[in-house]
């Protein structure tokens, strides 16, 4: 839902060797990067790489302040073509869950989710706004140390009133066309847009002209995170070890499935399948020996993880928990968007296992039985959910690839 800030939960086994699985709801955290909460938040980071100076050039920069109410002010910047005249239509961008900054900088140095989309968007004669979510001072992302604000009550629905603010204030810009605003939304930000979207009176808000969505969040909370944390283990296994399709691993299968997995993958994996050159016996629970991926370590994996505790998984602490609760109370994209007749456009990483393309799918169909005739999804093969090229089960943050990049570009483009 990835990208977001980093969520590590410790699965712990009775041998206490699974651990440190990556829980992300946007982007590699819930719902992130960018629902990682799915990438899925970004963790803080120093500072990263933008895009290069030049991607600026032409483009006029300017510092905005945004009222959040409740004692927060925030840092946003207006965007716009250095020669444009009269009002522009502009794009408004959110982000995936976590404490983001403006650019929702990426971790690890890997840059920004939303730079080159600013940068895109405006050589199109768009504005765009960006902002800083409530308790993020700076970029980095650089965190207030005042706890009301990095953990307000009811935190997703806070989030979605935060977003209205920043819709109101482009709508009052004497540079934004009031009627032409668009929102880009990444993971969180998907559910996010869906649901002003769907019902922009609630919000106190124009109703958008039309929405892009970035690592779709057409699923439930629960469903997300379990696939997070305890399905895509599974998922591996059948992908990666089970040569032969028949859903059971011999230790054979076992071992060669380790070679080349990382060291701390191997060993999560190696405590459940494998004892010495045998499987192992306490997995093996007919002692035919194989493991049944499904039936025998599924088990395991599932008590391992914690996952039926949900929402209180270990390794969840009570901001986390609050949050998964609370975005539990609102529709879904693919609930919410249908209730939005302007266009839609809908990506995602065929790799995504945050915000996995068969929900995007899903979310991309209820909208098309509605009756909306301007949608389209597309679904990249070989990305992930910051939608870059990436590993299925090893996904890396980086900048959106320059096919989303141009996807996204020539749209807007479309909807001029």
């Amino acid at each position: 839902m990835p990208a977001a800030a980093e969520n590590s939960v410790d699965l712990m086994t009775t041998t206490k060797k699974i651990r440190n699985l990556t829980v992300a709801l946007g982007t590699a955290a819930v719902l992130a990067t960018g629902v990682g909460v799915a990438n899925a938040a970004i963790a803080p980071q120093a500072a990263a790489p933008q895009s290069s100076a030049s991607g600026w050039n032409g483009i006029t920069r300017e510092a905005v302040q945004i009222d959040f109410g409740k004692g927060w002010v925030t840092k946003g910047e207006l965007t716009y073509p250095a020669n444009a005249k009269g009002r522009l239509p502009v794009v408004v961008m959110l982000h995936g869950s976590g404490h983001n900054d403006m650019n929702q900088t990426l971790p690890e140095g890997k840059g920004s989710t939303f730079v080159p989309l600013a940068q895109a968007a405006s050589h199109e004669g768009y504005a765009t706004l960006r902002f800083n979510k409530r308790g993020v001072t700076d970029i980095g992302p650089v965190e207030s140390t005042d706890p009301a604000q990095l953990a307000p009550k009811n935190p997703y629905n806070q989030i979605q009133q935060d977003a209205s603010a920043v819709i109101r204030f482009a709508a009052e810009s004497p540079r934004i066309d009031a009627s032409r605003i668009f929102l880009l939304g990444h993971s969180e930000g998907t559910n996010v847009a869906a649901n002003l979207a769907g019902d922009p009176k609630k919000y106190g808000i124009p109703k958008p002209a039309g929405v892009i969505e970035m690592g779709v969040v057409g699923l439930e909370i629960k469903q997300l995170l379990t696939l997070q944390i305890y399905g895509r283990l599974l998922l591996q296994m059948h992908d990666e070890f089970d040569v032969n399709a028949d859903g059971r691993l011999t230790a054979t299968e076992a071992r060669n499935g380790l070679i080349a997995q990382p060291k701390e993958v191997a060993d999560q994996f190696r405590s459940v399948l494998l004892d010495g050159k045998k499987v192992l016996a306490s997995t093996d629970t007919n002692h035919d020996g194989q493991v049944a991926i499904d039936a025998e370590a599924g088990p395991v994996l599932r008590k391992a993880t914690g996952i039926d505790a949900y929402p209180n998984v270990p390794g969840f602490d009570q901001p986390l928990i609050d949050y998964i609760n609370d975005i539990a109370k609102f529709p879904t994209v693919s609930e919410a968007l249908p209730k939005f007749t302007g266009p839609t456009l809908m990506l995602n990483g065929e790799n995504d296992l945050q915000t996995p393309a068969r929900a995007a799918l899903a979310a991309d169909a209820a909208v098309a039985a509605s009756g909306n005739k301007d949608h389209k999804i597309v679904i990249y093969p070989g990305m992930a959910h910051t939608m870059n090229i990436t590993p299925k089960f090893g996904n890396q943050f980086g900048q959106p690839d320059r096919k989303v990049v141009t996807e996204i570009q020539n749209w807007l483009e479309s909807h001029r």
